[in-house]
């Protein structure tokens, strides 16, 4: 039964393969197929064209009552953007998150979406969230402009783009406004290599990595008991890389689709949230410049991934995943600074502390992957109980500079 019976436990991808695939081929091959007519017969017209696609589909999925609580975030936000206030703005689309997250407003506005098919709350929660980001971005970029200011019709083409919908990534506004009206020029050659490369990745992940069981085993304390040290550490790894590819594929499909309409999409990312591009544009680098400066880092991270936790939605486990991750980002310049002496000593400085950092961010994203209780149990084995860790210094000094 092990090779027959499929790991399951991976709420994300069951819904995105499973019951969210025929909505995915059916929406997106539309989509492609009306793209192509458009950008060859009215290539002027295809922004206003995709919107009005992407605002068609939104309202089949979700209904009326759903585009209008979209439109009236759009506007309320575009009114602020007028002001040209960059605190104001970053005011008024992190309250329109936290109105998400907050009762009686969040009952209030999912009452607005209408129907009852099984992906309701997932569209609902995804189409809402990335609109409320990516009208922070067009307010963002709007109070770059001295003398004018983009149109509400230009915030409503951003919005309604469908590849980026409902699940992002997020392009900032100044790419996708500079992209949309000129044509970027891509080979059909690389778009459908890089397609297949993808559909091989889904059929290795879900032949591969669910066969391994290795989001389910996590779930099962008792199990983990008779688990030896490296067979912990194998599963802490096993997970976040499998999450960083599950997130690289579902970025990687849809930044594919958005090539074939001629766009330069955000890269798949290095991380798991999809908020990487709008959280480095717009705070991570606008605060902390040239991340050299141990103040300007701490604020910079601080900022960062307080936006991050109240887009995630505030909890116990966020908000520790959020403070540690903060902390391994500063801990990292924290090593480059103490790590200015000599070679050889600095190579072991680094390796003493990258080792323990490296695996310190790993059981950092598997409280937001697994469980609480696995990354209690994953930390006790490696670092206290376990005999894993002096390897792993070796490995990490080993590759920490250029032998002498």
């Amino acid at each position: 039964a092990y090779f027959l019976e499929k790991d399951v436990s991976d709420f994300e991808w069951v819904m995105w393969f499973t019951k969210f695939r025929n909505y995915i081929l059916l929406v997106l091959s539309g989509h492609v197929l009306f793209g192509k007519i458009v950008s060859m017969v009215v290539p002027e017209y295809r922004a206003l064209i995709y919107m009005t696609y992407g605002l068609l589909t939104v309202l089949a999925l979700m209904g009326y009552q759903f585009v209008l609580l979209l439109v009236s975030h759009c506007f309320v936000l575009y009114t602020v953007a007028l002001i040209k206030c960059r605190w104001l703005c970053f005011i008024a689309g992190l309250g329109s998150l936290a109105s998400l997250k907050l009762v009686p407003f969040s009952s209030w506005q999912m009452d607005f979406a209408l129907g009852n098919h099984q992906l309701q709350d997932v569209l609902y929660a995804g189409g809402l969230a990335f609109t409320i980001i990516r009208c922070m971005s067009f307010m963002l970029d709007n109070c770059d402009l001295v003398e004018t200011n983009y149109s509400f019709l230009d915030l409503l083409k951003y919005n309604f783009y469908l590849p980026f919908f409902f699940f992002g990534p997020i392009m900032i506004y100044e790419d996708f406004h500079k992209q949309v009206d000129h044509l970027v020029a891509s080979r059909e050659s690389d778009i459908r290599g890089s397609m297949i490369f993808y559909l091989v990745l889904i059929c290795f992940i879900d032949c591969t990595f669910h066969y391994l069981y290795i989001v389910a085993i996590p779930e099962n304390l008792q199990l983990l008991d008779s688990i030896s040290d490296w067979g912990v550490a194998f599963l802490a790894y096993s997970n976040l890389l499998y999450d960083w590819v599950k997130a690289a594929v579902l970025f990687g499909m849809v930044g594919s689709v958005a090539r074939l309409d001629h766009f330069d999409p955000p890269k798949p990312p290095k991380c798991i949230t999809a908020l990487y591009v709008f959280a480095d544009t717009y705070i991570y680098n606008y605060v902390g410049e040239s991340h050299t400066e141990l103040f300007k880092e701490l604020r910079a991270t601080i900022s960062t991934f307080a936006v991050t936790t109240l887009w995630l939605g505030p909890c116990p486990t966020v908000c520790l995943w959020s403070a540690c991750n903060c902390f391994g980002l500063n801990l990292e310049l924290w090593i480059r600074r103490i790590a200015c002496i000599s070679f050889i000593w600095s190579r072991r400085i680094r390796a003493m502390f990258g080792a323990a950092n490296y695996w310190n961010i790993i059981l950092y994203n598997v409280l937001s992957i697994n469980s609480v209780p696995f990354a209690e149990l994953a930390a006790s084995r490696l670092f206290f109980h376990g005999k894993c860790m002096l390897w792993l210094d070796l490995t990490q000094y080993k590759h920490a500079g250029k032998t002498t």
